[in-house]
This record gives structure tokens, C-alpha cells and sequence, in this order.
């Protein structure tokens, strides 16, 4: 009997261990649980990049105007973290990430509007839905905040929050959910880590077609536009330097060897990129200039972006070389060559940059990395994919910015008129200024 007992008894464990692995294999009942380590690493990930625009931009735009438009510029990063907040509260994380049904591929449904499905314990892989939702904010923020460099020293504060407010939902909501919520960019294999298509490119096209419209600051060519204070704008690139390895490395939504390769490849394209511009400004200006170091840091922090969680240490090594050479040419030459006066460099630095970026994502991706090859691992056909989303990004941003500008000139006019402009927009606007 004690024979049959052991018997039965080893039999029983061989039944039950066999019926626990076929339901693994087949994915029954399994279902994913909150990770204590992977939630810390993106409440920590989502402070850094909160720290991006507020300081980091507010400072960084912020020195690079002239100091009678100082408190303008720092004050367009603040109310935008406020604004943007409420928005994708409101109506911006539904469009993005909800259900949009028949329309999925191409915008998100209005289901969780308010956010009022969310619960304590409603999850998002392994972390709880409320840290994505605010981790997306925190992009959803920096990025109109960004384009607010290419009209500096110009546009009403009335005019900037009409206009910003209104392309967070119909531009930015709707490329993040081809990109990232289950829209047609993503599902296609487009590859964009942390924003390539979503932050950079979608900024920067929009801020080459908004300084377009509301035209060229008065002197432009007759006045000294020169930084006031660089101090200021180093501090804010730090700022930014810093707070990217939450944007790059949180993307990867866990706390992982996947966002450790993030943050490398991160720190090494952007130290790439910083002495490519230096070195290519010190020969063909003289000098090394402060101001040209912190652009191509920036630059060489924009191009990484799409590609941080598909490239190794060579490939970002590379990109931000050529991202640096690039971007140093189109904020230079390029935009004289144009005629377009984009204040801050935004296009020059997010819009090329991001361009650089994607694309050549398609060609250093490793899958041993991210799972998908590129052009040196015998998959060309992933530089044409990624240039199918730029295209798409490109075309969907011009065309909308374009007609909400429009609309907003119409109801309370873009500029503030010319009195205003040469006075200052910060006493005119605010009714303060820097003594």
C-alpha cells in the first residue's frame, strides 16, 4: 500500500506539472503582474523627463533669446506643462492610446477620455496605467513646448495656446497612436523608440511651417539676435542631457538590459554629435563656439531617440557623428539658403535631426537589440519602411499645422504688432521684465 501510495502520489505531481507548463505554452490564465523594480525605474524615468521642459527647455530657450524676451520664453515652457497636462487628461491620452475602432489604424477612440477607466490596480504591462499615462504626458508636454523656439520673440501668448492646445489633439494625439497605440505607422514595422517620428520631426516640421507664416522678426538681417545669455542655455542643455535618459531609456518601460543599451547608446551619440559640430564650427568659423557644442549635444540627443532600443554602441557612435554634421549644415547654411527664420533652430536640430534619426535606424538596427535587422543586416527593406513614416509624419503635421494657424490667425491674430516686438514681449505680454 505504501508502494501504491508513492505511486500515485509522484503520478498526481507528474499530472499536475504537466497541465501548469501546457498552460503556459498555450498562454492560458496568464496575466501580467505589477513589477515593484520596473515601476520604480518609471516614476524615476518620468521626473527626468518632466525635468526637460521644466527647467530644462524654459532654460535652454530661455538664454538663447534676447533678455527682453526672456520671461516670454521661460513662461511659454511653464504654462505649456499646465496646459498640456489637462489636455491629455482631458482627451489627449484617449485619442492616442484608446480604442478608435473602424478608425483604429489611424486615431484612437474617446474611451478613456478623463481618464476615467483608469483604476489603483489597472496596469499596463508590468506597471501600473497611471505611471504610462503621466510617463506619456510628460512627452505630450515637451513636445509643443519644443516648437515654441522657432517663433520666439513674436507670436501673442493668446495666439500660442490657441494654437498648441489644438495641435496636441489633432496633430500630436494622432501620429503617437499611428506610432505607438496601435495605428497603422506601428503595425507597418516603422521603428521608433522614443519619439523620432513623434516628438522630434513632428516639432520640427511644425515649427519650420509656423515661422514660415507668421514671417520674420523685425531686424532679422539689421539686428543683433544673438543669445544673452548662454549660462542660462548651458544649464537648460544639461538639464536636457540628463532628463533624456529618462525619455530614451523609460521607453523601454521596464527596468531592463534593454533600457541599460538605451541609455549607452544615448550618452555616446550625443557626446558624438556635440564634437562633431564643435569641430566642424571651429574650422569653418575660427572658433569653438559655447553656443555650438550644446546644439549638437541636443542634435546627436534628437537622432538616437528613434533608434535607442535597436542600436549598438558602433551604430549610435556613427549616427551621431553624421547627425552632428548635419544639423550643424541645415541650422547654418541651410535655413540662409531658405530664407526662413526659425529662431531657435528647432527644424535645424529636431526636424533634421529627427529625419537623421529614423532613417538611419533602418540602417544600424541590430536584432540581436530590438529584434528587427537593418540595412547592414541584410534587411534594406527597413530604410524604406522608416522613410514611409517620416513621409507620413511629414506630410499629416505640414498640412494640419498649416490650417490651425490659419484658423487661429483669423480668430485672435498670430503676431503681436511691431511696437510690441521691438519694446518686448515680456513687459507688453506679461507686464514684467528682468531688470
Amino acid at each position: 500500500m505504501r508502494l501504491l501510495s508513492k505511486q500515485l502520489g509522484l503520478m498526481a505531481f507528474v499530472w499536475t506539472a504537466l497541465l501548469l507548463s501546457m498552460d503556459t505554452a498555450l498562454g492560458a490564465d496568464v496575466k501580467p503582474k505589477l513589477d515593484s523594480g520596473d515601476t520604480a525605474w518609471m516614476l524615476t524615468a518620468t521626473a527626468l523627463v518632466l525635468l526637460m521642459t521644466i527647467p530644462g527647455l524654459a532654460l535652454f530657450y530661455g538664454g538663447m533669446v534676447r533678455k527682453k524676451n526672456l520671461l516670454t520664453t521661460v513662461m511659454q515652457s511653464f504654462a505649456l506643462t499646465c496646459l498640456m497636462s489637462i489636455i491629455w487628461m482631458v482627451i489627449g491620452y484617449s485619442l492616442a492610446f484608446g480604442n478608435g475602432g473602424g478608425m483604429n489604424a489611424f486615431v484612437g477612440g474617446l474611451d478613456k477620455m478623463f481618464l476615467s477607466h483608469m483604476a489603483v490596480d489597472t496596469l499596463n504591462g508590468t506597471i501600473p496605467e497611471s505611471v504610462f499615462v503621466i510617463f506619456q504626458m510628460t512627452f505630450a508636454i515637451i513636445t509643443p513646448a519644443l516648437i515654441c523656439g522657432a517663433f520666439a520673440d513674436r507670436m501673442k501668448f493668446s495666439a500660442m495656446l490657441l494654437f498648441l492646445g489644438a495641435w496636441s489633439i489633432i496633430v500630436y494625439a494622432p501620429i503617437t497612436h499611428w506610432v505607438w497605440g496601435g495605428g497603422f505607422l506601428g503595425s507597418h514595422g516603422v521603428l521608433d523608440f522614443a519619439g523620432g517620428t513623434v516628438v522630434h520631426i513632428n516639432s520640427g516640421i511644425a515649427g519650420l511651417v509656423a515661422a514660415i507664416v507668421i514671417g520674420k522678426r523685425h531686424g532679422y538681417k539689421t539686428e543683433n539676435m544673438a543669445p544673452h545669455n548662454l549660462a542660462l542655455s548651458v544649464t537648460g542643455a544639461a538639464f536636457l542631457w540628463v532628463g533624456w535618459f529618462g525619455f530614451n531609456a523609460g521607453s523601454a518601460l521596464a527596468a531592463n538590459g534593454g533600457a541599460g543599451m538605451a541609455m549607452v547608446v544615448t550618452q555616446i551619440a550625443a557626446a558624438a554629435a556635440a564634437l562633431t559640430w564643435m569641430f566642424a564650427e571651429w574650422m569653418t568659423h575660427g572658433k569653438p563656439s559655447v553656443l555650438g557644442i550644446i546644439s549638437g549635444a541636443v542634435a546627436g540627443l534628437v537622432a538616437i531617440t528613434p533608434a535607442a532600443g535597436f542600436v549598438d554602441p558602433m551604430g549610435a557612435l556613427i549616427l551621431g557623428g553624421v547627425a552632428g554634421m548635419v544639423c550643424f549644415w541645415a541650422s547654418v547654411y541651410l535655413k540662409n539658403m531658405l530664407g526662413y527664420d526659425d529662431s531657435l533652430d528647432v527644424f535645424g536640430i529636431h526636424g533634421v535631426g529627427g529625419i537623421v534619426g529614423a532613417l538611419l535606424t533602418g540602417v544600424f538596427a541590430v536584432k540581436a537589440i530590438g529584434g528587427t535587422s537593418g540595412l547592414l543586416e541584410g534587411n534594406p527593406g527597413q530604410v524604406m519602411i522608416q522613410l514611409e513614416g517620416i513621409v507620413a509624419t511629414i506630410a499629416w503635421c505640414a498640412i494640419a499645422t498649416f490650417i490651425i494657424l490659419k484658423i487661429v490667425d483669423a480668430m485672435v491674430g498670430l503676431r503681436v504688432d511691431e511696437e510690441a516686438e521691438v519694446e518686448g514681449l515680456d513687459l507688453n505680454l506679461h507686464g514684467e521684465t528682468l531688470r
